[in-house]
């Protein structure tokens, strides 16, 4: 029986991310993928047994869950010093950088080790990262280079990136995300949609004030008069390090009301929000992947977004590209593209359906398989 053991921690995180997602998402299908006589076991940090039990509701079929002993941030700092714990040998897969990056000898029986690097905003942005996050996020990538058997990223554009800041060479493989299957128009739509106080027109995205997702740049763009009678709502928080979104809105010269965020979302709320939108735009300055682009394409829902190489990559041309070089014009030209997608029907129409013949070629159950791949040519 072969065990393939993977990082699952970050399932556990107190505040959702896209990692956390990431995370979730791939475990559930590396189970339902798994090859004849192969099984995946869970390893965490030091956990409560609650918490053990919340994880084997999460992940389903996981053959155990092997809590290291030591918590969390202690994990992160023994690994980024390369200390071994007591985990079991076999294939060791980690959805993120939190891995146990060492040589491999005859003391700990792992055969292979797989890492995941999302992004480079550590070298790209370390200030939105966080100085210390980034740090720690260089350092593992060192160890990376040094020990990992391959490096997983989400895109072309990152394998790229990150090969110019490490020279991973060919250890690099490309296995991108997709939506939640659980991404869904519920039945209650109509309720939800309600709730959330849904105009009947609107422009959507999911963001947030920090520098690298370009909001401001949008919020620029929401003062252009071709787009006076259209709201913005946001998915994701108010604030960020301090700041409003209100504020930033109202320093515009945006009514009060005209931007609204509608904070973190649970499936069947956003997938109401994405399909009744107007247009989606995702101005993000810097990316590793762009999955709300996909989010929204599964929908119809037309998208505008940024040429950052990532997002460019996963789109694919289903959507309009707008370049964000002279970062003074670049609120003026988001204004131009969603003025364009809301203007005219037959555009509309066309990325409609380039938006979810593209979104069909993202799943998870494909990104599993091609992981036990990986791990098998390994």
């Amino acid at each position: 029986m072969t065990t393939l053991r993977v990082i699952v921690d970050d399932v556990l995180t107190d505040v959702p991310d896209g990692i956390s997602r990431y995370s979730l998402e791939l475990t559930r299908q590396l189970i339902a993928t798994a090859p004849r006589g192969c099984v995946v076991e869970g390893i965490v940090a030091a956990r409560s047994e609650t918490d053990r039990r919340v994880l084997q509701q999460l992940l389903p079929g996981l053959v155990g869950v092997h809590a290291l002993p030591v918590g969390s941030r202690e994990l992160a700092l023994a690994w980024q010093m390369g200390v071994k714990l007591p985990m079991g040998g076999g294939l060791i897969h980690a959805p993120s950088l939190l891995a146990p990056l060492f040589k491999h000898d005859a003391s700990d029986s792992v055969d292979q080790t797989t890492v995941t690097v999302h992004d480079v905003s550590a070298w790209t942005a370390p200030e939105a990262v966080g100085l210390v996050e980034a740090a720690w996020q260089k350092a593992m990538v060192k160890r990376a280079r040094k020990f990992a058997d391959a490096v997983v990223v989400p895109t072309h554009a990152v394998a790229d990136q990150l090969n110019r800041v490490a020279k991973l060479g060919d250890r690099i493989r490309v296995i991108g995300g997709a939506p939640s299957d659980t991404l869904q128009v519920p039945d209650d739509a109509d309720a939800r949609a309600e709730a959330l106080r849904l105009p009947e027109r609107y422009i959507a995205t999911v963001s947030s004030l920090d520098p690298r997702r370009g909001l401001r740049a949008l919020i620029g763009a929401m003062t252009d008069p071709a787009l006076h009678d259209l709201p913005l709502l946001v998915v994701g928080p108010e604030e960020h390090h301090g700041e409003r979104v209100s504020t930033v809105a109202m320093e515009a010269g945006l009514a009060e009301g005209r931007v609204r965020t509608l904070g973190s979302l649970g499936d069947p709320d956003l997938a109401v929000v994405l399909s009744r939108a107007t247009v989606f735009v995702y101005p993000n300055l810097s990316s590793g992947f762009g999955l709300p682009v996909v989010e929204a394409m599964r929908f119809g829902t037309p998208v505008v977004h940024s040429d950052d190489p990532a997002v460019a990559e996963v789109a694919f041309g289903a959507g309009v590209t707008v370049p964000r070089e002279d970062a003074e014009e670049y609120p003026a030209r988001l204004a131009e593209a969603v003025a364009s997608v809301v203007a005219d029907d037959t555009l509309r129409e066309r990325l409609r359906f380039a938006g979810m013949d593209r979104a069909a070629a993202f799943s998870w159950r494909a990104s599993a398989e091609s992981v036990w791949q990986l791990h098998a040519e390994l």
